[in-house]
């Protein structure tokens, strides 16, 4: 066989990596972004191509900077708008540290040009479809009445090298990041005002002679404070009302989010919708501004595991409607027909994320497509005939895809099969793997179908059994059922192991039930599922039972801590941001209010693995970045020093021990430069050949 990319770490890293899709609003545009190594090999830049819908011509590259492009948007006539810190080339070379500026490729043909631009950056642009709004989010300081206010109290704080931030609500940090001093806003401005001026000189941000100059006046909509904390919105197709999702305050530093419309006018707001029971997000305006499709999700307590279901309520106010209230899945995303009749969704199944149409007249639900992939980005064409998408899998990464939804309506209602998807021709094409892929399934204690991937080598059979890998997802309310460059199986299978990458209990895609038995229970069902599928993977005879080891990130290192003081069945343990302590955990995290409701002190007690640190003998290898605020690096720290004090393998006279930990200073809950992803993959390469193999393979070098 061919040696693929997966048998070197460099040209792993080095593969093209595609995301995010936008339809232009007449359907002749599809645009995608494509992140490529940079040539030091430390980041990835994303650029703009084009791929066309009919998929006859090859795709095209549109921009091309050392900064990259992202957010790609179409306006209604038909521009492409994007993000970008790149130099603008009518001002000043910018600061290493400037924020984006909001771009414009016009569709007629020319240079793309700078057309907005805000102190704190620009993100999550938005197009009204049929008019010249458009909205973005834009960071301000609090004390701060306009951008121009903003620029000058950024000023004094930058000056005076002040980095103090008051706070006054929670919660005060997400995933990876600080929040504040500044706070999300969302402003919106005419792109017609732009019309017959010439682009302005703006000065380079950092500059501390006078605040940046926008081309593109941008007003706000929104006062000060958290309400917009990672919120979804949009705009109407005539642009004069915007949507989105609105934290408010909860007992106990809690929050939940409602919905709420602007008047991109005048700025008034008024709540659309309002459920104390839920979190509503997600919220898209039909194509005639009439009714506003949203996601909801019902808000936990210890014994109840949230659901999921799609609604739509009118944009004037009035009664909601939940859809389809006794479909047993999740709902992830929502794109309405042109003609308003019903919504495309995607949602887990089965390993699977695929489209499904939800029809509102009758209540329906049908799956739009046949394929064993996960689909997102779903946009519409505007005569409704076709759809285009990105699809993944374990067989491949993101491609973009077209969808005959012409075919499948033509089908009477009820009784329409899926249809398959059809290749466009991607900037990205898809490497070559080094093995096989096979569905399997294994039965729970309590008679549950637990199904998993498994990822064979080539040339794995019972004359040549290979050792397997027990990989355990993250969530814990997700799926293996998409590609994932982080944690990717066929590297280790280019290197001889079988992956099994197991859903268990809490596991999103096999109904409401198959969640709720997971719920506070995290070491019993959870566990007990991912030993029935460990055992029935050992059970065929292309796998060597004496040779296994389990690993796992975020929820998933909690299990594989889990694993670690519950049985010796396997040789090694990877654990990558695990959670360790969970009456630290709890009030640790950075929403600690939402692990609060499923982790009582009751629930902590008995699922928390540090309690059974002194039945641990199985080596582990403990991954942690200290920029973590998800699973913050107390967890590791603490995990790392029972492992040496309390555990069955203790630390020798010496001080040194079978255990190891892999610490990334300047990493957080994911390892995301591409150095240091190599360097994680040699660690936990080089710790499993000692330990599962009985080899030895040097740590990577650079460790020093």
């Amino acid at each position: 066989m061919e040696p693929t990319p997966f048998a070197d770490l460099d040209a792993y890293v080095a593969l093209p990596r595609l995301s995010h899709l936008a339809l232009s609003p007449d359907g002749t545009r599809l645009v995608t972004g494509v992140a490529t190594l940079n040539p030091a090999r430390t980041a990835y830049t994303t650029a703009l191509w084009e791929v066309d819908p009919a998929g006859v011509r090859p795709a095209r590259r549109l921009t091309r900077s050392a900064k990259g492009e992202s957010s790609a948007v179409f306006a209604g006539n038909g521009d492409l708008l994007f993000t970008s810190a790149r130099p603008d080339p009518d001002g000043k070379e910018p600061a290493d540290d400037a924020p984006a500026a909001l771009w414009c490729l016009p569709a007629g043909g020319g240079e793309a040009r700078v057309i907005a631009t805000a102190p704190g950056g620009i993100g999550d642009p938005l197009a009204a479809r049929s008019s010249d709004v458009i909205s973005v989010a834009v960071p301000v300081l609090p004390a701060a009445d306009d951008l121009a206010g903003d620029a000058t109290l950024r000023k004094t704080r930058r000056e005076l090298k002040v980095a103090a931030i008051l706070h006054a609500s929670y919660p005060i940090r997400y995933w990876d990041h600080d929040l504040g001093p500044d706070q999300p806003r969302r402003a919106v401005a005419h792109l017609g005002d732009l019309a017959d001026q010439p682009a302005q000189p703006l000065p380079a941000p950092g500059d501390k002679d006078e605040a940046p100059t926008s081309p593109l006046a941008l007003r706000l909509v929104t006062g000060p404070g958290w309400g917009l904390h990672e919120h979804t919105a949009d705009l109407s197709a005539d642009g004069s009302a915007l949507v989105v999702s609105w934290e408010v305050g909860m007992p106990g530093a809690a929050r939940r989010t409602r919905l709420v419309v602007i008047d991109t006018a005048t700025g008034t707001a008024r709540v659309l919708l309002d459920d104390p029971a839920a979190e509503l997000s997600d919220p898209v305006f039909s194509p005639d501004g009439t009714t506003v499709a949203y996601r909801r999700t019902t808000i936990t307590d210890p014994t109840t595991a949230p659901t999921t279901q799609a609604g739509v309520v009118p944009a004037a106010g009035g009664t909601p409607r939940i859809l389809v209230p006794g479909w047993d899945r999740w709902p992830e995303s929502l794109t309405w027909l042109p003609d308003g009749s019903g919504l495309l969704v995607t949602a887990d199944d089965d390993g699977r994320a695929p489209v499904y149409l939800l029809s509102l007249d009758s209540g329906r639900i049908e799956r739009v497509t046949s394929d064993d992939a996960a689909f997102t980005d779903v946009s519409v064409a505007p005569d409704g005939r076709t759809a285009y998408a990105l699809r993944s899998s374990y067989l491949a990464p993101a491609a973009p895809v077209r969808l005959d939804l012409a075919a499948f309506l033509a089908g009477a209602p009820g009784e329409r099969p899926p249809v398959a998807s059809q290749d466009l021709l991607s900037p990205v094409p898809a490497p070559a793997l080094p093995g096989v892929l096979r569905d399997v399934a294994a039965t729970a204690a309590d008679g549950r179908r637990i199904r998993s991937w498994l990822a064979l080598p080539a040339d794995a059979s019972p004359t040549h059994p290979v050792p397997l890998l027990l990989w355990i997802h993250g969530g814990p309310l997700g799926s293996w059922n998409a590609w994932a460059w982080r944690w990717n199986p066929w590297l280790m299978v280019a290197r001889g192991y079988a992956v099994l990458m197991p859903d268990p209990a809490l596991s999103t895609g096999y109904g409401q039930g198959f969640v709720q038995r997971g719920w506070g229970r995290w070491g019993a069902e959870p566990y007990t599922d991912l030993m029935s599928a460990t055992d029935a993977a050992i059970a065929l005879p292309e796998i060597d039972a004496t040779r296994t080891a389990a690993m796992g990130g975020s929820f998933g290192g909690y299990m594989a801590n889990w694993v670690a003081g519950h049985t010796d069945r396997f040789k090694a343990i990877v654990t990558h941001a695990g959670l360790w302590a969970l009456d630290q955990f709890g009030p640790t995290t950075d929403a600690s209010y939402y692990w609060a409701r499923e982790l009582t002190p009751a629930m902590a007690l008995a699922n928390s693995p540090h309690l059974s640190v002194g039945a641990i003998r199985t080596p582990m290898l403990v991954i942690h970045g200290d920029r973590d605020y998800r699973v913050p690096i107390g967890e590791g720290l603490r995990l790392w020093y029972e492992l040496l004090s309390a555990s069955g393998l203790p630390a020798t006279d010496d001080g040194t021990t079978a255990h190891r930990f892999l610490y990334f200073p300047d990493e957080n809950h994911w390892i995301l430069t591409p150095q240091h992803a190599k360097v994680w993959y040699e660690t936990v390469l080089a710790f499993l050949s000692e330990h599962v193999l009985g080899e030895s393979l040097p740590y990577p070098t650079t460790l020093g």
